[in-house]
């Protein structure tokens, strides 16, 4: 989908010229390939702008008729962060990878949708044009504030929500952007430090050449304008009577995962919450296969 660089608003997220917004799609491409390849992609236009999504299948007759699962991704990157879920997940369902506007990505932000309420109505928008009337929807960090929002103020479509270390549940420490910036710091060290680098961040942009290809690339490529998301209070939360999902990282920057997991079961009596060893802010990634098992059997006790 062509997209220009010649917008001038500065309150959405934009290419800083196309040349670097290709570079990046061709630095995308090379991790979607690391997955399972998309049956198709298309854009769907609503009242925020248009959003890019990728649609992977079963080939299976039987999973197609599953419920599907909608996944939505962190901030700064694009669904092709779901490499290393989409070929198991999609093996059981259909499964839809959303590329959120307002990060570097193949969609294109007209308007604003930092605000609680106009997150919740765009994302709505993309899955009624999406004809998706009942999904599983799964958001990682910023996703997972976008998904907890959603069951919070538009739950009508969900069958169940599942959050993999996410935003939302308190406020962002400065300890988590630290982590970022050093991360990003780390993706320029020389190769033979990398390996080591990772370990000590738990960071795995670092040792997969393609990721951190992408990343290094999206923060020269976009420029994010979007402020960190406030987080749900407590009266919020216990709104909430969606089926959730709550895996937090043992090593999480991002959030205290002792006290979110006996907080939010608290809160939500739906919730299902557990700390995953080994793992900091991405236990999709650090342990995929175990994490792909979790996700469609959690999606199984809800259908």
């Amino acid at each position: 989908m062509p997209q220009t660089a010649t917008r001038t608003r500065t309150d959405v997220g934009r290419y800083v010229s196309d040349a670097w917004r290709d570079r990046y799609f061709a630095a995308c491409d090379a991790v979607y390939a690391l997955g399972a390849p998309a049956r198709e992609e298309t854009d769907v236009e609503t009242s925020f702008g248009t959003t890019h999504v990728y649609r992977y299948g079963p080939t299976d007759p039987a999973a197609r008729s599953r419920t599907p699962v909608v996944l939505v991704h962190g901030a700064g990157t694009c669904s092709a962060m779901w490499y290393p879920n989409t070929h198991a997940l999609s093996a059981d369902r259909p499964v839809y990878a959303i590329d959120t506007p307002g990060d570097p990505g193949r969609s294109l932000q007209r308007e604003p949708i930092c605000q609680p309420e106009r997150a919740a109505q765009w994302l709505d928008e993309t899955l009624a044009e999406l004809g998706l009337d009942r999904v599983h929807l799964v958001g990682s960090s910023y996703g997972g504030w976008l998904v907890l929002n959603q069951a919070h103020r538009r739950p009508d479509r969900l069958a169940s929500v599942t959050l993999l270390d996410p935003g939302g549940l308190e406020k962002v420490g400065l300890r988590f952007f630290a982590w970022i910036f050093v991360s990003l710091f780390a993706t320029f060290a020389p190769k033979a430090l990398r390996p080591r680098l990772a370990a000590w961040l738990e960071q795995p942009v670092l040792i997969e050449p393609e990721l951190r290809t992408m990343i290094r690339t999206g923060v020269r490529a976009y420029r994010i304008r979007r402020p960190a998301p406030r987080p749900l209070s407590e009266a919020e939360l216990s709104t909430i009577r969606t089926p959730l999902y709550l895996a937090l990282g043992k090593r999480s920057l991002l959030v205290n995962p002792h006290r979110q997991v006996e907080r939010v079961p608290r809160l939500i009596p739906s919730a299902r919450a557990e700390i995953i060893s080994g793992t900091g802010h991405g236990p999709q990634i650090d342990h995929a296969d175990e994490m792909n098992g979790r996700m469609l059997s959690f999606m199984a006790s809800v259908d």
